[in-house]
């Protein structure tokens, strides 16, 4: 066999040999390992600090699962829009990574998800500009090389102004809830039509999670320095604060608004040692015509809305102090004195009584003349 005969035999049998093998496809790129971009940055703004957190990318540009990240870019800015990072006003180091899955859910994607935050300090020339301007922010999570995959989303905090907290903020129990005052200082401005001032009070149970907004008022009305909380929980630790909040009222857009920071707490226990309003309108109706004799009490319902029920006492004429005459609390404002003797006078008078057992003074006597 020739010599060329055999080369281009051994040629075909070659390819063949590949063919069988499978055709490989072109070489992938290495991956960048660019994280990608944050999409749920939010922020929240108190007196001169802004709050950001977001969630840190676990997965890459790629769809491979970040080994390791850079530092996080924290971009400002006065416009209202950030078309690029240019000088951050802060980096934020990597945070620990959750550890990569288990070789045998090694095709699952991790879901673990890491928080990060950042908390960034207004300078007081950003406070100082136009009171109805936005700032915004937004972040940008850089690989171990110093790149990025872009921004993250924006969110904007109001750039207004705010405003130190009440003086002399205090609260005291009373017998209609917690009265809460502060003093009035010279540091409120006078309103104008796009900047506005008003004090909130918030109260919440100690150890609990949950904030109740007790009211607001005009921070400039020097006349109306405290406000009354009815609604409290009566044998509990409740903790007060209160702040100065600026309205900001642009025309054409919808109201906004940024506390300044807070009081310091005011911790007070609402120990009820107060009891009900004395009961009224009480009346005595003797009747027993062909009957035993008895008598008919009624008074007016008693509207606190605490009350447990109620006591009735009775003394007769020249006798010693009244004697209380029911064996357990009135539920409803009516009683029936059968225990009467033809020939007495007898005067009665009514208490109320609360759910911790604080009992009422008597209300005025009503007397009636047995036959």
């Amino acid at each position: 066999m020739k010599p060329a005969l055999v080369t281009l035999l051994f040629a075909m049998a070659f390819t063949g040999l590949l063919a069988g093998c499978g055709t490989p496809g072109p070489p992938l790129p290495p991956s960048l390992e660019l994280p990608q971009p944050v999409t749920d940055l939010s922020a929240g703004r108190k007196g001169d600090k802004v709050s950001l957190s977001w969630t840190v990318p676990n997965r890459t540009t790629d769809q491979e699962r970040v080994r390791h990240l850079g530092v996080t870019r924290i971009c400002r800015s006065s416009r209202a829009n950030i078309s690029g990072c240019g000088t951050p006003v802060a980096e934020v180091p990597a945070p620990p990574l959750p550890p990569p899955p288990a070789k045998k859910n090694k095709s699952k994607k991790t879901t673990e998800k890491v928080r990060a935050s950042y908390v960034d300090t207004l300078p007081r020339q950003l406070e100082e500009q136009d009171p109805t301007a936005q700032i915004a922010y937004a972040v940008s999570v850089l690989n171990t090389r110093g790149r990025s995959a872009g921004l993250s989303n924006q969110v904007l905090v109001p750039a207004a102004p705010t405003l130190p907290p009440p003086a002399d903020f205090t609260a005291e129990v009373t017998a209609n809830g917690v009265r809460v005052s502060w003093s009035c200082g010279p540091a409120i401005p006078a309103p104008t039509p796009i900047l506005q001032y008003r004090i909130r009070v918030y109260r919440r149970v100690e150890g609990g999670k949950t904030e109740t907004r007790v009211g607001e008022t005009d921070a400039q009305d020097c006349s109306k320095l405290e406000m009354l909380d009815p609604t409290i929980e009566w044998e509990k630790n409740n903790v007060y604060r209160g702040t100065v909040v600026t309205v900001i009222s642009a025309p054409g857009k919808p109201e906004a608004e940024v506390e300044g920071d807070d009081t310091p707490v005011v911790k007070v226990f609402t120990r009820d040692i107060f009891p009900p309003t004395v009961p009224s309108g009480l009346q005595a109706v003797f009747s027993g015509v062909g009957q035993a004799p008895f008598v008919d009490l009624v008074w007016a319902t008693n509207a606190d809305v605490d009350l447990a029920g109620y006591n009735i006492y009775r003394h007769e004429e020249g006798s010693g102090p009244p004697a209380k005459i029911n064996s357990e609390l009135l539920k409803t404002t009516a009683f029936r004195d059968t225990n009467v003797i033809s020939g007495k006078k007898y005067f009665y008078s009514v208490s109320a009584v609360d759910l911790r057992g604080n009992e009422s003074a008597k209300s005025d006597e009503a007397s009636e003349v047995i036959p």
